[in-house]
C-alpha cells in the first residue's frame, strides 16, 4: 500500500529564534519513499541539515519574527502487514552484547532506571527471558497507565508515569524502556507517523506517536505498549535514549504553536 505522510504546523515567534527540526522519515525507510517528505518553509529561510550521534536527519533554521509554517508531504510504501512479531527472540547476556548497544541500557533524561530497578525485579523477576519477559512489560505497563492527552506533562518522566498511572503515548514508551533497562534488556526510544488502518471506527486524529524497540538475539526488535497490538502503516522517523533526544521541534527561544496537523493515511490498498 501507499502512505500519504506529512504534517502542517505553524509557529509564532516575538523574535528570530533558532530551532532544530526532526521531521523527516527516517533514513533507514528513505527506499520505500516515492515523494520525498521535503521541508517546505513559509516564509523561506536557510536550512542546514545534519545526522546526531543516532543517524537522525535534523534541520537547523532560524525562523524568523511571526509566522513560521513548517510543511510536507511525502509518499512512503508500504507492504501492508502488521507489526512484526519474534516470540523465539532470546535475551543476551550483558556482556556478548554489541558496544552500541550498551548506552541502551543506561538510564537517561526521562528514564531512571535507579528508581525502578527494584519494582521491575519484583514485577519481571520470574518471567520468562527473552521476547515474553519484554511482552509481560508491555502488558503492565498497557494496563497500568490510563491513555488521555489531558495527561500530557512535557517534563514528565517514567518514575512520574508509574506514580500517576495516567499518560500519552509517550510515557507508555518511557515506563517500558525504563523497565526493560532495569531488566538488562537493551530498550530504545522511538517516534513516527503511525496510522489509523484496519482500525474499528470511530478513529482518532491522525499524530505522531511513540514506541520502543529492545535488543534481543542480535537485532532490534518493535514494541508497542500505548496500543499493545499488531499496528498497520509505522512510518519511523527518529530513535534515541528518549523523547529528549527525538524532539520533533526544538526551540531556542519564545516559539507559540499556533496550528499542528499531522497526515498518515492509506492512498491505495
Amino acid at each position: 500500500m501507499l502512505l500519504r505522510v506529512g504534517y502542517d504546523i505553524t509557529y509564532a515567534c516575538p523574535q528570530p529564534t533558532p530551532m532544530v527540526l526532526m521531521l523527516n522519515v527516517h533514513f533507514s525507510r528513505a527506499s520505500d519513499m516515492t515523494v520525498p517528505d521535503h521541508l517546505i518553509l513559509s516564509p523561506s529561510v536557510p536550512v542546514q541539515a545534519y545526522r546526531d550521534m543516532f543517524g537522525n536527519w535534523c534541520s537547523r533554521i532560524v525562523a524568523p519574527a511571526g509566522l513560521t509554517r513548517l510543511r510536507a508531504e511525502g509518499r512512503i510504501f508500504d507492504a501492508g502487514l502488521p507489526d512484526p512479531s519474534s516470540p523465539f527472540a532470546r535475551q543476551m547476556p550483558v556482556e556478548q552484547l554489541p558496544d552500541d548497544a550498551l548506552v541502551f541500557l543506561l538510564g537517561s533524561r526521562y528514564c531512571e532506571t535507579d528508581r525502578l530497578l527494584p519494582l521491575a525485579w519484583q514485577l519481571f523477576g520470574h518471567a520468562p527471558q527473552g521476547w515474553w519477559r519484554v511482552q509481560a512489560i508491555v502488558d503492565f505497563v498497557h494496563n497500568h497507565i490510563k491513555f488521555g492527552y489531558a495527561h500530557a506533562r512535557p517534563s514528565k518522566t517514567a518514575w512520574e508515569a508509574w506514580n500517576e498511572g495516567q499518560g500519552v503515548c509517550r510515557d507508555y514508551a518511557h515506563l517500558a524502556v525504563t523497565l526493560c533497562r532495569c531488566m538488562n534488556i537493551p530498550a530504545r526510544y522511538c517516534t513516527g507517523y503511525i496510522s489509523d488502518i484496519n482500525m474499528p471506527p470511530p478513529y482518532g486524529p491522525m499524530d505522531f506517536a511513540a514506541w520502543f524497540e529492545v535488543y534481543l538475539d542480535g537485532g532490534w526488535h518493535m514494541f508497542d505498549a500505548r496500543n499493545n497490538k499488531p499496528m498497520y502503516g509505522r512510518v519511523l522517523m527518529a530513535r534515541g535514549r528518549d523523547a529528549a533526544d527525538v524532539a520533533m521541534i526544538t526551540n531556542f527561544g519564545a516559539a507559540t504553536l499556533e496550528n499542528f496537523t499531522v497526515i498518515c493515511d492509506d492512498l491505495i490498498t
